[in-house]
């Protein structure tokens, strides 16, 4: 007798939850958006970092060879080869300075503007 009774509160219960059918897969809808963004958005946050390493190192390396003397072309060069970099140089004293900067983009709405500045002693060796 108990063992008919557990059978029909068994029954029962998988008549009322058979509502929450599917309710797995509307879950799974409402939130892959979201996590393919913030992943989207964590790969561009990367990216941007990298760039900037990138652009210190080729700022640095520019200012460098303006201190010794190099051509102002070949200093842009060594810029512009990191992300279409645009470069400006000033003289501060002895030292030689360079600004490098870049629009990094992420997906075709956010656009990060980069800078980097370096300074080397000017006529150095």
């Amino acid at each position: 007798m108990r063992a008919a009774r557990c059978g029909r509160l068994a029954r029962g219960l998988s008549v009322r939850l058979g509502g929450d059918r599917g309710s797995v897969a509307a879950e799974l809808a409402v939130a892959l958006p979201a996590v393919v963004l913030a992943l989207l958005l964590g790969v561009g946050a990367l990216g941007a970092a990298a760039t900037q390493v990138g652009l210190q190192d080729a700022a640095a390396d520019a200012a460098r060879l303006l201190g010794r003397g190099e051509a102002p072309s070949r200093a842009a060069g060594v810029v512009h080869a990191v992300h279409d970099a645009r470069m400006a140089s000033r003289e501060a004293g002895d030292l030689v300075c360079v600004t490098a900067s870049a629009d990094f983009r992420v997906g075709r709405l956010i656009s990060i503007p980069l800078h980097a500045q370096s300074c080397a002693l000017s006529g150095g060796l």
